[in-house]
């Protein structure tokens, strides 16, 4: 029996075990499809395609079986099943390595040093993919092996509750908190959000305090999507959202350090365009490069059209600064992106 075969056979198991809806298996069969050509464009052959989605679904039989829960602070799990390695091995092929690149190197360095003086980074980035941590890591798996594998991820609910997404986010360092977007959903299970989104945030407050702790933060609540002409841009962040983090690290025991992170990462797993309220996205793997950008330290209290006098204005032009950061260096990346694959 050829790999491809057995692939089917694997998923057509899981759909019956885990009682997978009519919707949830059209999608997993476009994913295989589309995962299967997109590695193969990669050089790889058929068969090793077939060998990582295989290893991917006897993930999913085994999480149906014996389900592993989320806690609010989720540490990767790395055994007796390594979810972090699987992670990057199933994101690597879609990496077009020859045009991939990160800028910021100066940043990393001075990130290093502050997080071995058990000072704290918090990066407000935008967010583009679900596998964003694996791809940021594999970029960083040169020079920065060490912090690529220990950023701690404030993730939203769908990736700990989409067993498609669940795999991946098993192998990460995870905050797990319910977003804007969702806690409304269903409304009797708000307060239970609510409460939930609370203990999270105690449990950041003490990995603040004990120091040394690298935290990504999307403050937009979600992924980037297309314009109308297909075109993807910084969505903006919430100054509720940012203003919650900074006023966080004022508690800590430590000094917190924070810095705007740019991902241009989308075409690899692009998002749905519009924000889907039932689980099971369609997903399409792609062969692209991606890049990403480490911008320089923010001053959190000095920055153009700060008005220490008026608290509301105040909060609305860092966030503002905030996102122009991102938003500029993801211009930046785009003509790096030409630049780059001029001659592909």
């Amino acid at each position: 029996m050829d790999e491809e075969h057995l692939v089917y056979q694997l998923m057509e198991k899981w759909f019956e075990e885990a009682s997978v809806s009519e919707k949830s298996q059209e999608v997993m069969k476009k994913f295989l499809a589309r995962y299967h050509s997109t590695v193969q464009i990669s050089g790889e052959s058929k068969e090793f395609a077939g060998e990582l989605f295989t290893r991917y679904l006897e993930l999913l039989r085994g999480l149906n079986r014996k389900p592993i829960a989320f806690e609010p602070y989720h540490k990767m799990i790395t055994e007796p099943v390594d979810f972090y390695q699987f992670g990057l091995d199933f994101a690597r092929p879609l990496i077009d390595s020859r045009v991939s690149e990160y800028l910021g190197e100066d940043s990393l360095k001075k990130i290093t040093e502050q997080l071995k003086a058990k000072d704290n980074v918090i990066f407000f980035a935008n967010h583009q993919t679900e596998i964003d941590p694996q791809l940021i890591n594999l970029l960083l798996e040169k020079n920065h092996p060490a912090l690529g594998k220990d950023i701690i991820y404030v993730a939203g609910d769908r990736v700990i509750s989409d067993h498609l997404a669940i795999p991946m986010s098993l192998g990460r360092h995870l905050l797990c908190i319910y977003s804007k977007k969702h806690i409304n959903n269903p409304p009797e299970r708000k307060e239970e959000k609510r409460l939930h989104n609370k203990k999270t945030m105690q449990l950041m407050s003490q990995l603040l305090s004990e120091g040394g702790k690298c935290i990504y933060v999307a403050p937009s609540g979600g992924r980037d999507r297309p314009d109308e002409n297909g075109e993807f841009h910084v969505a903006p962040l919430d100054p509720q959202s940012v203003e919650m983090f900074y006023l966080m690290t004022k508690r800590a025991k430590h000094p917190t350090h924070f810095y705007p992170l740019t991902l241009l990462t989308y075409r690899v797993l692009p998002p749905p365009n519009d924000v889907e309220v039932e689980l099971g996205e369609e997903r399409f793997a792609t062969y692209a490069g991606i890049y990403v950008s480490f911008g320089k330290e923010i001053d959190m209290m000095n920055f153009p059209g700060h008005a220490p006098d008026n608290k509301l204005q105040h909060r609305h032009a860092r966030c503002e600064y905030i996102w122009s950061q991102i938003a500029d260096e993801y211009q930046r990346l785009n003509e790096l992106k030409d630049k780059n694959e001029k001659h592909l």
